[in-house]
């Protein structure tokens, strides 16, 4: 049984200390986030559990308070550096912005080309975490089976919520970078998925590839702001909750499984700017049942060895972690 007051003084400890090796582990860790949380139906958060790194991560965002920006004001550079463990948050930053540079025609490629095998590797990835999670909380406790399951019926009801068509100002792009901020940073909720539902998507990939800076600023700076303001609920959520808030976390990660379903009848669809059609609107149907449905091949052994893939994955990345920490 893992302890709240274990959780809050072993786990949320933040060093300073760093090599070679483990910046450059902080930096493709956040190349994968950044990949996570431009596919919808994943999220950077999902990808911070599976790494180890999520409740660092939160607390080093946390320390990014009215004390900090004091001593930054006041030029204590090296003390403000280390209390909001700045190595680790400017490589991982670095990271996610290479990650969500590099992949949004890649990712816009899988999900047109190998949308079946791409989703069963996310749930395998989910699985995986989830399994691992059971670590951090008590299941046989009341408390936290009601976190979990409230947890899982968020995840779902979201998952039938359906997109809405707006028009996408610089006003509605910086809501829905405060918006989309926290379920990034929120495993098992994505944030390219809330964009989705937002209607700001599609338009945001064009952005980032046409390199629209205005646009992207705007998000970005609505993005900090929110992240500032949800990463102090987490924090605190953390600090005196911990089990609650792994359970809860770990609801949500099984929730988005409806979200992440490979298997999916397109109820509607748009056009993007591209001249390509996209879908808006699904359903989930039964793999037996989808050649029937939509004419397409389920691709069961293709899902199922990339289902493995994902789950490989949780496990290596967990063991690299373990091995990466025994030899600090």
């Amino acid at each position: 049984m893992v302890s709240d007051t274990q959780g809050d003084q072993t786990r949320h400890k933040v060093t300073s200390e760093f090599s070679t090796s483990s910046g450059a582990l902080f930096f493709l860790k956040g190349v994968a986030m950044g990949l996570g949380d431009s596919v919808p139906g994943i999220s950077g958060g999902t990808v911070a559990v599976i790494t180890n790194i999520y409740s660092r991560l939160i607390f080093a965002i946390r320390a990014i308070d009215w004390t900090a920006c004091k001593l930054l004001l006041g030029g204590h550079l090296s003390v403000f550096w280390q209390r909001v463990d700045g190595a680790f948050l400017l490589l991982l930053g670095l990271g996610i912005l290479t990650g969500l540079l590099s992949s949004a025609n890649t990712v816009l490629f899988l999900l047109d080309n190998y949308f079946e095998a791409l989703m069963a590797f996310f749930i395998g990835l989910v699985m995986a975490s989830v399994y691992l999670l059971k670590g951090e909380y008590d299941f046989l406790d009341w408390n936290n089976i009601v976190s979990l399951v409230v947890g899982f019926l968020l995840a779902f009801l979201l998952s039938n919520v359906g997109p809405r068509a707006v028009d996408v100002t610089l006003a509605y792009v910086f809501f829905s970078g405060m918006i989309a901020i926290c379920a990034m940073i929120l495993p098992g909720l994505s944030g390219a998925f809330i964009l989705l539902l937002l209607g700001v998507y599609q338009h945001m990939l064009t952005a980032l590839v046409e390199m629209q800076l205005l646009i992207i600023l705007d998000f970005a700076v609505g993005c900090f702001i929110g992240l500032l303001a949800f990463s102090r609920l987490l924090g605190w959520m953390l600090r005196y909750y911990y089990q609650l808030t792994y359970g809860f976390i770990s609801g949500i990660l099984l929730g988005s499984i409806f979200i992440l379903w490979p298997w999916q009848k397109v109820l509607s669809s748009y056009v993007g700017r591209e001249g390509r059609e996209h879908p808006l609107q699904t359903t989930n149907v039964l793999p037996l049942n989808y050649l029937e449905i939509t004419g397409n091949e389920p691709m069961l052994v293709f899902a199922a060895l990339s289902f493995m893939v994902g789950v490989s994955v949780v496990f290596l990345l967990r063991r690299a972690s373990y091995y990466h920490a025994l030899r600090k």
